[in-house]
């Protein structure tokens, strides 16, 4: 018993070492201590010597980085089956399809299936048929409202004067602009809805030959009163008659015929395959082709075609046709800068309007401008055209539309008064011009580059007008001698003051 309090009182270092070779001597000392709890110096002992163990040993071997995750696999994407890159819009989907549904419903996209609206859609068949492909992001539950959240928060830091498109609104100039172009427009060609639509039963309406005479001749006097009512479109645009008569007649020569073609195309008739003129004559191509067309023919209805889906109103088209005429770039101008200054609030009109018509489409506005360049190709075309009818027809070409065909750049002849009726015509035309002509020269504005969609064929005119350097003297010849007759051909006037400037400049 003494040896065991001696060893508990005394020296407490060994009860450690006892305790930790065998529990009998606590075991026998428990009777004379009924407070100690037995094993308790050893657990405790034991858990030091652990902890001191552990931490000498993480002093002296580095620990382990902990392996990575395993990464998390998803299911395949369920439109195409391509590996899936996680949950995009409410279902597991690749990065390609996430990113093709993300735009189709942010640019309200509009697709169409060429084959039964039923093509499968895999990881190799995917990008064949946009439509169908849409469909199944719609069909495995992709969500329009996710799009169009996600949207929203990328876009809560953005002022709210920026989000609302306040540049659409037209100023009360420009709206008064927009207002007396499209009822010029309006006033001088009837819509394809006001026309009592009627057909012309001849042997070639069948089979394209290369003129019929009995359709050249209802189309020349078709086109001559359509080019009157041109000119007297031109008269009704603010600011336009206060050009000199030589850039009026020069503007009139070189953007007739596009706002010609740019008319009849407007009454195309895609189920039909028809175009309108202003008296409600219908032909079909084939017809076309056999009035005078030939090989412009498939060239207008392709142009025809491309216009539909541009949706465009009278409002529109009337603004097309105004940029179309006046035009700075065009050869032979005595004040092309004023001309410039005219275009400008005429551009700004119709992109706003455009803009504002269609507000989830703000790339009509410069597709409405490419139909500029188009034009002028048809021009070209139709240039090349009159060159060869003068070999097809039995007697001498119109005489406005020989002015509207043929390029003033390369004219050979001096140019010509129209016979007595047409002129009596055009006079009329002159005087209802005159009457409105005070509202001219409210729409100049500051000077501004013309739009390169404008002016990309300048080089090619230039060129042009280099190789044709002798055609171009005979012509100013003729033009000094000729001058008052191709005034009253093309029904513009002005005061005798006027005119002998003009005629002075042209000396």
């Amino acid at each position: 018993m003494f040896d065991c309090v001696e060893a508990l009182g005394v020296a407490p270092r060994p009860l450690y070492d006892v305790s930790a070779q065998g529990s009998c001597m606590l075991r026998k000392a428990s009777s004379f201590f009924p407070n100690l709890e037995p094993f308790s110096w050893a657990i405790n002992t034991a858990m030091q010597s652990v902890e001191t163990q552990s931490t000498s040993s993480e002093e002296m071997v580095p620990s382990s980085p902990s392996p990575p995750p395993p990464p998390r696999i998803y299911k395949p994407c369920f439109v195409c089956q391509d590996k899936s890159s996680g949950y995009h819009y409410g279902v597991s989907s690749c990065e390609g399809c996430k990113g093709f549904f993300r735009r189709s419903i942010q640019k309200n996209m509009v697709y169409t299936c060429h084959r039964d609206k039923n093509c499968q859609i895999n990881k190799v068949t995917r990008n064949r048929c946009q439509y169908c492909r849409l469909q199944k992001c719609f069909e495995v539950g992709m969500s329009k409202e996710a799009v169009r959240n996600d949207r929203n928060k990328k876009k809560k830091d953005i002022k709210e004067e920026v989000v609302i498109p306040e540049s659409y609104e037209l100023s009360g100039e420009l709206e008064e602009l927009v207002n007396k172009v499209s009822k010029a427009h309006q006033e001088t060609f009837p819509s394809l809805g006001q026309l009592g639509k009627y057909t012309t039963q001849n042997s070639s309406a069948e089979h394209r030959v290369q003129l019929d005479l009995g359709l050249w001749d209802k189309f020349s006097e078709l086109s001559t009163k359509c080019i009157i009512k041109i000119v007297e479109f031109a008269k009704r645009l603010p600011g336009f008659t206060t050009l000199t008569i030589a850039d009026q007649i020069t503007l009139l020569k070189s953007a007739c015929l596009d706002i010609l073609m740019l008319r009849i195309c407007t009454r195309y008739t895609p189920e039909q395959d028809t175009m309108t003129f202003s008296d409600g004559l219908t032909l079909n191509r084939t017809q076309m082709h056999n009035a005078g067309f030939g090989p412009l023919t498939d060239l207008v209805f392709a142009f025809a075609g491309q216009l539909l889906p541009l949706e465009m109103d009278d409002t529109e088209t009337g603004l097309l046709s105004a940029i179309c005429l006046i035009c700075g770039d065009r050869m032979d101008l005595e004040e092309p800068e004023r001309v410039d200054r005219l275009q400008e609030p005429l551009l700004e009109a119709l992109k706003l309007y455009a803009r504002r018509r269609r507000p989830n489409k703000p790339h009509m506005f410069p597709r409405m401008l490419m139909k500029v360049t188009d034009l002028r190709g048809i021009s070209t075309k139709g240039a090349e055209r009159a060159i060869s009818l003068k070999t097809e027809i039995p007697g001498p070409m119109p005489p406005l539309i020989r002015e509207m065909l043929e390029n003033p750049e390369i004219f050979e002849d001096a140019i010509e008064s129209v016979d007595a009726s047409s002129g009596e015509s055009a006079s009329g035309e002159s005087a209802s011009g005159e009457s409105g002509s005070g509202e001219s020269g409210s729409g100049e504005s500051a000077a501004a580059p013309a739009i390169p969609a404008i002016k990309r064929e300048r080089e090619e005119e230039e060129s042009a007008l280099e190789e044709e350097d002798d055609d171009e003297d005979d012509f100013k010849e003729d033009r000094e001698r000729g001058g008052d007759s191709e005034d009253e051909a093309w029904g513009l006037t002005m005061p005798d003051p006027m005119r002998k400037g003009a005629t002075g400049r042209a000396q």
